[in-house]
């Protein structure tokens, strides 16, 4: 059977901070695996998989409906989101195998509102994300099933990631306020998370497969004490409706399509879906975060050699959707007016990298 890799960002960015990819800051968390079906049909020692992911998040959304004011009047937030995923992957006996993921991120974020609202300024971060441990198993037999198989992962996210990372705002030519930078671009979330994992594949024909994937980050904690006020006092209204603190949200991505092998090269396409949580499955929800959702159509291209792969994956976003938070609904009942706040998305996200078989 052909080498098929199914990449798994969540990211994300995920770091994506993104969205899936953008303000939604979908972090990368260890968002990035990878299911090799040939691992689950041959004995393994390692594999390093290099994943670099990057994005421009500048489009806004409140709800579905795109903000074209914003970049018309030149008011946009403009994210550039870059994460390098390190996983070292080690295949054990009876289908099981561990693995740990690295992400090191870098990101800049230029704003107006941000810095007085009158000229356009950066802030910054760049560092360690949060680390994450798992350990999968395949269901069936992987020496006697070889058309299809479905794997398992339970994993444990670590916030190793800085969760107040600082920078300085713009106040006037003479004046900078040190203070947390957005939620966006923080390198973690300062949450001991756990992950479940899903991945599938079933061999149609001899050069067709079709994959699947599901991730899930449970984040019980509800909030990590990082301010929203950019080093200043927060506001009366930011305190009453509950978005002063940074929350802590749950993630999760879904991922299917097809492959098709030719030789070394396979060729994928399929459809994905990253969201940011409104609601945790466990904890409160209270705090500052920016819920949504991106769907993306994903194609993708892998080429092997003899010990390395190198692959390219693009997701483009075919709907984006900033779904109301819990401050919105606060502020809604509140005052007896809809509130529902926007977020920035990517047109794409771009996924590279190379895999190692030691």
């Amino acid at each position: 059977m052909k080498k098929i890799f199914i990449i798994l960002i969540v990211a994300l960015a995920i770091k994506f901070n993104a969205n899936a990819q953008g303000c939604v800051a979908i972090k990368s968390n260890g968002g990035y695996c990878m299911a090799n079906h040939d691992s689950a049909n041959k004995k393994q020692n390692f594999t390093l998989s290099i994943n670099h992911r990057y994005f421009r998040s500048y489009k806004h959304f409140v709800g579905t409906a795109e903000q074209k004011q914003r970049t018309e009047g030149g008011t946009e937030v403009v994210n550039y989101a870059h994460t390098t995923d390190f996983n070292l992957n080690k295949t054990l006996k009876n289908g099981w195998s561990v693995s740990i993921d690295v992400p090191v991120i870098a990101n800049n974020r230029s704003s107006l509102y941000e810095h007085g609202g009158k000229s356009r300024h950066s802030t910054k971060s760049f560092g360690l994300g949060d680390v994450r441990l798992a350990a999968y198993k395949w269901i069936i037999d992987p020496v006697r099933m070889k058309k299809a198989n479905v794997q398992i992962g339970l994993g444990l996210k670590l916030p190793t990631g800085d969760y107040k990372y600082a920078d300085k705002f713009f106040v006037n030519d003479s004046t900078n306020i040190l203070g947390p930078v957005d939620q966006s671009i923080q390198l973690g979330d300062g949450g001991l998370g756990f992950t479940t994992e899903i991945n599938a594949y079933y061999n149609i024909i001899k050069n067709l497969s079709a994959y699947g994937n599901f991730y899930y980050l449970v984040n019980p904690r509800e909030q990590n004490g990082t301010s929203t006020a950019r080093g200043s006092a927060p506001s009366v209204t930011a305190v009453r409706y509950g978005s002063d603190v940074m929350s802590v949200p749950d993630q999760y991505m879904y991922r299917a399509g097809l492959n098709y092998t030719v030789k070394h090269l396979t060729v994928s396409g399929g459809v994905r879906k990253e969201c940011l949580t409104v609601k945790d499955l466990f904890g409160g929800s209270n705090g500052f975060r920016r819920p949504g959702y991106i769907v993306s159509v994903e194609p993708g291209v892998t080429y092997e050699f003899k010990k390395i792969s190198a692959y390219a994956y693009v997701p483009f976003a075919v709907k984006r959707n900033r779904t109301q938070s819990v401050p919105d609904k606060n502020r809604t009942k509140i005052t007896g007016v809809y509130a529902q706040g926007d977020a920035a998305f990517a047109d794409y996200a771009l996924n590279i990298g190379l895999t190692f078989k030691f």
